[in-house]
């Protein structure tokens, strides 16, 4: 099993600049709508049919497809809350609630599959905000017909939110009474903690005993040695 991290925050309070550190080599980018990195993008490439690590799509069978086939450990997805607005505005001339199902069936299954792909495997989630009629901040959707179906957050144990502070970009790791942040006990030691993704992914991998394909083909091998690698 997986384990998928959703991080939500406004525009331009530092969810895609968290991505800064991680290892290109190690990690796949899928924007649903692409956009220049708001760092200096060493090592990361769009996929041009040859190489590259980014994916530029909205379509949720692709991402899936994506999600399924890559050989890297770390997964982000970025404005996740595009890949139901795009949707939406290209089938907003249709009748009915139909789509609204449809949306929402798009939506959950990439979620779905975040917590599916093999114990190696970290799925991060990035999406903006949106507050409800209580005040509550939790994900952006397209809308209350779209959260009758689902609630997103209920997918995930681990929610981080950005927060802007004396020009520090944090996430906070526990819930306010109004927002939607929840984090296993004892994972982050404070309720605060810097906007660097590759730190939380290492906190992460110590806190569940993750190892990467490659040391647990290592582990493996060492177990069994005269168990064939599958190697020529």
């Amino acid at each position: 099993m997986s384990i998928a991290t959703l991080i939500l925050g406004e525009s331009g309070t530092g969810k895609s600049t968290s991505l800064r550190n991680l290892d290109p080599n190690k990690t796949l980018l899928i924007q649903s709508i692409h956009k220049p990195l708001p760092f200096r993008p060493k090592g990361w490439q769009v996929f041009d049919g040859a190489k590259g690590n980014i994916f530029v799509t909205d379509n949720a069978d692709e991402i899936c497809h994506y999600m399924a086939k890559t050989r890297r450990d770390i997964i982000v997805i970025d404005d996740y809350q595009y890949i139901m607005a795009n949707e939406f505005m290209r089938r907003g001339m249709e009748k009915g609630y139909d789509k609204f199902t449809d949306i929402g069936m798009n939506a959950w299954k990439i979620c779905d599959l975040a917590t599916k792909l093999p114990p190696n495997k970290r799925v991060y989630i990035l999406a903006h905000t949106q507050s409800d009629d209580f005040g509550r901040t939790k994900i952006k959707t397209i809308g209350k017909m779209l959260d009758e179906k689902i609630t997103l957050e209920g997918m995930f144990t681990i929610c981080l939110r950005t927060q802007v502070k004396d020009g520090m970009y944090q996430f906070t790791t526990q819930n306010n009474g109004s927002d939607t942040v929840k984090s296993p006990m004892g994972l982050f030691e404070h309720p605060v903690i810097n906007n660097d993704l590759a730190e939380i992914d290492r906190i992460i991998c110590d806190y569940y005993e993750i190892s990467s394909a490659e040391e647990s083909a290592v582990e493996k091998t060492n177990e069994n040695p005269t168990e064939p690698t599958g190697e020529n």
